[in-house]
């Protein structure tokens, strides 16, 4: 026999006490024009009798339909956000008595809380870079609401890129992959899995166009001060500067403001400081790269082992994994952790090590 009633995973019908008893009620008008405004002002429901005869009643107690109605909308709407009181996820893998189910990339990319993330300097590179690991390999895993999710942290990104001035060349890498990753899907469209309709896929790829035609077009804002500038630092502090920088391309940057700073980024101790930090010995040992001279170039040499080998990366702040509770957070919002020493049990994770804990 088929189940004609009401859905029983919902919470039920809303029930009111009257003089002839308890009677259903449900919202007055379903259609919502503005959902922020009406949604406070609705204070009447429609009581359905017995005899199908339809009564108005005024109670405050109609505000949890309010509420219901005001939370629905804003799910369903497009621009917004999936928010969860909990910054941290529990990473399980498979189904038990006490948890049904399991975690997906997708899920812990919405409850992580990446929108803010971007806007701390310290977290910023992370959640790029995370970005672009998932452009490269694990796009088609994510369900359609961690896509929008993604997509809308993404616009936020080059908005604040094309504000402040931060980093483009990161931003400008990602979108390069993520526009090659998204060319690949929909020429084989049929062949490969892709959640949502390829028209959606076209006009995302258009935007990711029109991004990288903003930040090809971005013109750096010059700094009007008076007062005491790089330049005027003494040679050892510019040179101290340069050694705390862990990326090539930024020491090449830097050195193309000043002759001075030309000079200082050209400096082979530092070149070979750099590989020494990135590559193990007897991976640079195979590839020598002497000059004229005999000496070893070793700024060639970085840019020959980077070709090859996976460079060290740093961040200001990373999401950690508490062993045991197998819980995944950023560390400054902290978890419920029950551990006797909560300290030991942390691990800080890299953006490749958080997409290796959801593959299954």
């Amino acid at each position: 026999m088929p189940f004609l009633g009401q859905d029983w995973r919902s919470p039920g019908w809303r029930w009111v006490k009257t003089e002839d008893g308890w009677k259903r009620c449900e919202p007055f008008s379903p259609a919502l024009e503005d959902g922020n405004n009406q949604l406070n002002d609705i204070s009447h429901t429609v009581i359905i009798t017995g005899d199908d005869e339809k009564e108005v009643y005024n109670t405050e107690d109609c505000e949890f339909a309010a509420k219901k109605r005001k939370k629905d909308h804003f799910r369903n709407n497009t621009d917004s956000q999936c928010f969860y009181r909990e910054k941290w996820i529990y990473v399980h893998k498979e189904s038990t008595r006490e948890r049904h189910g399991y975690c997906t990339l997708g899920e812990a990319f919405n409850r992580l809380d990446f929108s803010s993330a971007i806007q701390d300097i310290r977290r910023f590179n992370y959640v790029v870079k995370l970005l672009q690991l998932i452009a490269k390999s694990q796009l088609t895993s994510l369900s359609g609401a961690a896509q929008k999710n993604y997509f809308n942290i993404l616009d936020k990104i080059v908005r604040k890129v094309m504000e402040d001035q931060y980093n483009p060349r990161l931003i400008k890498d990602l979108l390069q992959d993520l526009s090659s990753t998204l060319c690949i899907l929909i020429r084989g469209v049929g062949k490969s899995v892709l959640v949502g309709n390829i028209n959606i896929w076209i006009c995302r790829l258009e935007t990711i166009l029109l991004w990288q035609q903003q930040l090809k077009n971005l013109q750096m804002n010059q700094q009007v001060n008076n007062g005491l500038t790089l330049s005027d630092l003494p040679l050892h502090m510019l040179n101290n500067i340069l050694y705390r920088f862990s990326d090539g391309w930024d020491i090449i940057t830097l050195g193309q403001v000043t002759p001075t700073l030309y000079m200082l980024s050209e400096d082979r101790q530092l070149w070979k400081k750099l590989c020494q930090y990135h590559f193990a010995e007897k991976q640079f040992c195979r590839h020598l790269i002497p000059t004229e001279k005999g000496h070893i170039d070793w700024k060639l040499m970085y840019f020959a082992l980077q070709k090859y080998y996976p460079i060290k990366e740093q961040y200001g702040d990373t999401l950690h994994f508490c062993r045991h509770c197998s819980i995944l957070f950023w560390k400054d919002t902290g978890h419920p952790c029950t551990a006797s020493d909560p300290n030991t049990c942390l691990m800080p994770v890299s953006p490749q090590h958080f997409i290796d804990l959801f593959k299954f």
